[in-house]
């Protein structure tokens, strides 16, 4: 007899089951098993499971679980499988349907209209045929579908009480019936893994008393002689299984491109349309434009036609268009596409691919048939504007964004799985602690290299359970959300290709992940959010208001003077790319005083190249010179001081040396750069055997092949480090030219994070820029530039809402409030609450009415007094008089003390901004302390004393498993590392706490170059 396996649920299930291919797979063929059903409530997973089954030659069959409504009361399982193309087809409808429903069910209509092709049999035997055990539901549902089967499962061994009515009214419905196993966990031990994972997915312990009853018993994978024994009277309903399963021949349909077509004038092509708006565009671009440009377009909407990409990039620019129209910012480019001519025509990038030495090739390879990848980036506070335009423009049911799924990885599952083992806090932060995810492989992994998660799973034999169970679970898919940036768009309707379900934006969500969307042929586009585009938004926002001009990015010069000393000095704080301080570092080294630097260490800061950033600098800089192996070489090889550092450098090499097409070089590009020593030794032969037909002598092709070899792993897309830097550039010019407009800018988007905004505003003042609190008067809600100065926005404080800033917005009028009781009479008694001013008061926002805000603090119920009397509810005539003889006066509250006044501050804006706390605590202490920003002045192995507010906390432990910190310490003038070796953190551990203000004593180090303090002496102030 043929061993099946007919309903298999696995881990793609989203925990409903949790099977592993890997696992499964060997298992299935040890056993010998002909044909398998996979039966997922989705078609989560169907591709990768009918891939793996395919590798291993085992036949499947393509099916689904489906919770079938036959009417308002009656909900029945039913598994549906796709008995041709046409069925997997009803499939992906069916699927959908489930998925966009209300209530996870398909009605009984609906089956109706996505049967065809498709098998179903009725899981007669589960729970949900409790009251519909009847021949009415069974014949309703044979009535509806072409074929039915009524199905008996034996999990265990054990007949179902209703098995002889079952047979009866199958056999008066004139149906075959048909033995059935769902199998959700492979073997009888995952048993309590499986009880675990549905603990985890339905949210309850394992030890609640109230915890529903396990429906899935024995849902394991059963022997050959299991199976064959708990049907030993009925081996018909196992054979009638097999000849089910195996009469199943729908496969996953071959990869095809599935390109929307552009909606284009009549008697015109897509090819034609796309070369007119890109002969206008180069004209817009370049006036008067040369022959080089005029062959290379030419050249690229020949290869773009032939590949049949032209509707593509007229879909690419129809949005971007409207992008433009709308004001809304995108980037000069991303990744490969800024070598496109094509694309600088259209306006879809702004980096002149002639002009910096991009090649079309790289991007869009004639030899290698690939969908196109045009990737755009937004202002991330305007990227779901133009998805929505493409969604209205094509259609909803055309357009959807991609689903992701989360895995439990190692961290992930021993905290969810100690969740529902109900383990204490403080042991599940210990096992967090114990589990290193980037260092350790896996879980396992983590137990076997720590003793003291060892000893602690020794003590217990319930935590034993707990790594049994979380080990099984480990790296399965936990929950689903949606990519950051892929959309799809179809020519057809989605559900014809792919199943979707509910998303977020109103768009629909696909239920395959990118990998297998892409295989199935769809257009994926990526939409990104960048930040960086909506801070060079908001920067020209804010000059066009103030100033009435428009900012042109496109129009800045790339030689401004003032913009190159920044980097050279490393003063990259908000500036996209450079902010880290190796990156800082970089540029201090290299000195940048051309845009072809910028890039260059764009490309080389990045694990490998960094190797080579020095040497990049004594060549640039004449303090080594530069040599070639080759004199062919110094053209290419000229604008990274002789360095290979972008891929297109390794292309041009091949065509030069070697002769090759530009598209042979980008496929020897991607050959060489996979390190297989067959592909590398193929391409050798091939480069060397071409280079010598070249007239190159051999050793001198075989060094240039090596050469590339070496670099293959290090070379990064010229295209992408010049568009990025771009931004970058437009950052830092602005930044250099307009600093009070870029930092207010970069302040607004620093809201809410408190550390970042400290940071900020220490910078700004050491520029000789104020900033000014916040002002009942004179705040808009964001922060903004008043005059030269910043002025803080009455939005920074925590509890003032848009909704309340309107209101005080619609209050203010052309006569400033003079008093707190003019500013509460203004906005009126049902606004002017406690808990809406109290946070003004402590801000500071409200010192423009001259009081110490203890006084203010203590007049706040008079006010609202006053309020409620001079504005009463409704109209009143007598207002006016009122208003005129009510003379109000503050309550005594005496003068707050200094640091309480910035504590206060601290409390409702998340900084310190009259001044820093370091100023008042160092009169406190004498005239001792040393300002932070002396202590470079300072000889080594001296011992200072200094005070200031912890800003950051980093805990280690020693080799020897001794616990020691690293702190970042600030006061008004700047900030300093301070170690705590193990001794001293023993002694000062329990004052370290961030946002404390402490007193440090100790000596001065310097480490390579860098200074720091090893503190002796902790004592919170």
């Amino acid at each position: 007899m043929v061993l099946v396996y007919p309903q298999i649920v696995t881990g793609a299930d989203l925990l409903r089951g949790i099977i592993k291919l890997d696992h499964l797979a060997p298992l299935l063929t040890r056993r010998g098993a002909k044909t398998v059903g996979i039966v997922n409530s989705r078609m989560y997973g169907v591709r990768s499971f009918c891939k793996t089954m395919k590798k291993y030659g085992i036949h499947t069959a393509i099916g689904l679980s489906i919770r079938l409504a036959v009417d308002d009361d009656r909900i029945v399982l039913l598994y549906g499988y796709a008995k041709d193309d046409r069925g997997y087809e009803s499939l992906l409808k069916i699927s959908s349907a489930i998925a966009i429903g209300e209530q996870d069910t398909l009605p009984l209509k609906w089956l109706k209209a996505y049967s065809e092709g498709c098998i179903f049999i009725c899981a007669t035997t589960d729970a949900s045929w409790e009251r519909s055990r009847d021949k009415e539901t069974i014949e309703l549902i044979k009535e509806t579908c072409e074929m039915v089967f009524v199905g008996i499962s034996r999990a265990g061994g054990l007949k179902h009480p209703d098995e002889e009515l079952i047979e009866g009214i199958a056999a008066d419905a004139g149906l075959e019936i048909t033995a059935i196993q769902e199998s959700r966990y492979l073997t009888k031990e995952d048993t309590f893994a499986y009880d675990v994972a549905t603990a985890i997915r339905s949210g309850y312990k394992l030890n609640d008393p109230s915890k529903p009853v396990q429906e899935a018993v024995d849902a394991y994978l059963p022997t050959e002689e299991e199976f064959n024994k708990w049907f030993s009277d009925r081996p018909e309903w196992i054979a009638t299984m097999a000849d089910m399963l195996m009469s199943c021949t729908a496969e996953l349909p071959p990869s095809r491109t599935l390109m929307p077509a552009f909606p284009v004038p009549e008697n015109m092509t897509a090819g034609e349309m796309l070369r007119e708006l890109c002969e206008k565009g180069l004209s817009r671009r370049h006036a008067q434009a040369d022959r080089e440009y005029s062959d290379r377009l030419s050249y690229e909407l020949d290869i773009i036609d032939q590949m049949g990409f032209s509707d593509y990039f007229l879909i690419v620019e129809d949005f971007m268009t409207y992008s433009r129209k709308h004001g809304i910012l995108t980037g000069p480019g991303r990744g490969s596409s800024a070598g496109s001519l094509v694309a600088f025509a259209l306006g879809i990038t702004d980096v002149d691919p002639i002009k910096y030495g991009l090649i079309f090739e790289r991007f869009l390879n004639p030899g290698r048939i690939t969908m196109p990848d045009i990737d755009i980036d937004f202002a991330d506070n305007r990227r779901a504007e133009v998805i929505e335009y493409v969604a209205s423009k094509y259609g909803k049911s055309h357009v959807a964004q991609i689903i992701t799924f989360g895995t439990l990885s190692a961290k992930s599952v021993a905290r969810n799985v100690a969740r529902v083992f109900d383990f204490s806090t403080e042991e599940m932060a210990f096992i967090s602690k114990q589990i290193k995810e980037g260092q350790h492989k896996d879980l396992e992994e983590s137990v076997r290299r720590s003793k003291a998660l060892q000893d602690w799973i020794a003590i217990d034999p319930l935590r034993s359970k707990w790594l049994q169970a979380a080990v099984a679970l480990e790296g399965l898919p936990r929950n689903a959300s949606t990519h950051a940036a892929g959309i799809i768009l179809s020519p057809v309707p989605l559900v014809e290709v792919v199943p979707v379900q509910h998303g977020g934006d109103d768009l629909y969500l696909t239920q395959w992940a990118m990998g297998d969307v892409e295989e199935v042929g769809l257009l994926k586009m990526d939409f990104l959010g960048l930040r960086n585009l909506t801070l060079l938004d908001r920067i020209s926002s804010m000059i066009q208001h103030d100033k009435r001009v428009k900012l042109k990015f496109e129009d800045f010069p790339m030689n401004d003077e003032k913009t190159y000393e920044l980097f050279r000095n490393g003063d990259m704080t908000g500036v996209f790319q450079f902010e880290s301080d190796g990156m800082r570092d970089a540029l201090r080294l290299i000195k940048p005083d051309e845009f072809k630097d910028l890039y260059a260490i764009n490309a080389l800061y990045r694990p490998g190249p960094m190797e080579n950033i020095a040497l990049y600098s004594r060549r640039k800089n004449e303090n080594e010179k530069v040599r070639y192996i080759h004199p062919l070489l110094e053209p290419i090889l000229k604008e990274t001081e002789g360095i290979i550092v972008y891929q297109e450098q390794i292309m041009q090499i091949a065509v030069k040396i070697a002769g090759f097409t530009m598209a042979e070089a980008d496929l020897l590009r991607r050959a060489v750069s996979k390190k297989k020593r067959d592909v590398l030794q193929r391409e050798r032969e091939h480069f060397v055997e071409s280079a010598v037909h070249n007239g190159f002598p051999e050793i001198s092709a075989m060094e240039i092949y090596d050469l590339i070899v070496k670099f293959a792993d290090y070379g990064f897309p010229k295209s992408h480090a010049v568009a990025y830097s771009l931004i970058s550039y437009q950052l830092a010019f602005i930044k250099a030219n307009e600093p009070v407009y870029f930092y207010a800018a970069l302040l607004a988007m620093a809201t809410g994070n408190q550390e970042k905004t400290m940071e900020l505003i220490h910078e700004i003042r050491s520029k000789g820029i104020v900033v000014l609190p916040p002002s009942i008067q004179r705040s808009k809600y964001s922060t903004v530039v008043e005059g030269s100065s910043i002025r803080i926005g009455l939005g920074a404080i925590k509890g003032v809402t848009p909704a309340f800033y309107e209101i005080i917005k619609e209050a203010r009028t052309s006569k400033p409030w003079q008093t707190l009781f003019d500013f509460a009479a203004a906005i009126g008694g049902a606004n002017f609450s406690e808990k809406a001013i109290l946070p003004l008061v402590k801000s500071g926002a409200l010192d423009d009415f001259g009081e110490n805000r203890s006084v203010l603090l203590a007049s706040i119920d008079a006010a609202a007094n006053h309020a409620m009397f001079v504005s009463p509810e409704g109209d009143d005539l007598l207002h006016d008089i009122i208003f005129s003889i009510a003379q109000p006066k503050y309550s005594p509250g005496g003068t707050m003390p200094r640091l309480a006044m910035l504590e206060y501050e601290r409390e409702v804006l998340g900084f310190y901004l009259s001044e820093h706390p370091a100023v008042e605590m160092k009169k406190m202490v004498g005239g001792h302390a040393v300002d932070l920003a002396e202590i470079p002045k300072v000889k080594a192995r001296t011992s200072v004393k200094v005070v200031g507010l912890i800003r950051e906390i980093k805990r280690i432990r020693t080799k020897k498993g001794e616990a020691m910190a690293f702190l970042t310490l600030q006061d008004e003038t700047g900030e300093l590392s301070c170690t705590l070796f193990p001794r001293t953190y023993a002694l000062v551990n329990m004052h370290l706490q961030e946002l404390t203000m402490v007193q440090l004593e100790g000596t001065v180090e310097d480490r390579n170059g860098q200074i720091q303090m090893l503190v002796q002496e902790l004592m919170k102030v």
